[in-house]
C-alpha cells in the first residue's frame, strides 16, 4: 500500500494527479462525523421508510396479483362465453340451413302443384271451348238441316201430301194409345 501510495503522489507531481494525505485539506473529519450521524440517526429513519417502501411495494405486487387473477378469470368467462356463443351460431346457422331447405322444398312442391293446377284448369277450359264450339257446330247444322228440310218439305208437299201425312201420324199415334 506504500508503493500505491508513493505511485501516487509521484504521479501527481508529475502530471497534476495525486493523493492529498492533509486531513484537514480533504474534509476527511466532516466525512467521519457524516458517517457516524448516518450510522447513528439512518437505522431508525431509513430503516422506517424502507419499511413503509417495502410494504408499499408488496401491496401493489398483490394488487397486481389480484387483478391478473381477476383479469385471468375475466378472460377465462369470456373465452367460456365465445366458446358458447360460437356454438350458438352453428346451431343457427344449421337451422337456418335446414329450414331453408324446407322452404324451398315446400316451394317447389308447391310450384308444380300450381304448375299442375293450370295444366288441369287449362284442360278443363280447352274441353269446354270444344264442348261449346261442337254444340255450336249441331245447333248451326240442326238448323241448316231444318232449313233445308223446310224448303224441301215446301217443294215437295203439296196440300193433298200433307193430309195424308197428318192422316198417318194421326193413325200411327191413334194405335200407340
Amino acid at each position: 500500500m506504500i508503493n500505491v501510495l508513493w505511485l501516487a503522489t509521484e504521479a501527481s507531481a508529475e502530471e497534476g494527479f495525486g493523493l492529498n494525505l492533509d486531513v484537514l485539506d480533504t474534509n476527511l473529519i466532516n466525512l467521519g462525523i457524516l458517517i457516524v450521524v448516518l450510522l447513528y440517526f439512518a437505522p431508525g429513519f431509513l430503516g422506517k421508510i424502507l419499511k413503509e417502501r417495502r410494504a408499499t411495494i408488496e401491496q401493489a405486487i398483490k394488487e397486481a396479483e389480484e387483478r391478473q387473477q381477476k383479469a385471468a378469470a375475466a378472460l377465462a368467462e369470456q373465452e367460456k362465453n365465445l366458446t358458447q356463443a360460437q356454438a350458438e351460431a352453428q346451431k343457427i346457422l344449421a337451422t337456418a340451413e335446414t329450414r331453408a331447405q324446407e322452404v324451398k322444398q315446400r316451394i317447389e312442391l308447391q310450384a308444380e302443384q300450381d304448375v299442375e293446377r293450370m295444366k288441369a284448369t287449362a284442360n278443363q277450359e280447352m274441353d269446354t271451348e270444344r264442348d261449346k264450339a261442337i254444340a255450336q257446330l249441331r245447333s248451326i247444322v240442326a238448323s241448316k238441316a231444318l232449313a233445308q228440310v223446310e224448303s224441301r218439305l215446301k217443294e215437295t208437299l203439296d196440300e193433298n201430301a200433307q193430309r195424308q201425312l197428318v192422316d198417318r201420324s194421326i193413325g200411327v199415334l191413334g194405335g200407340q194409345l
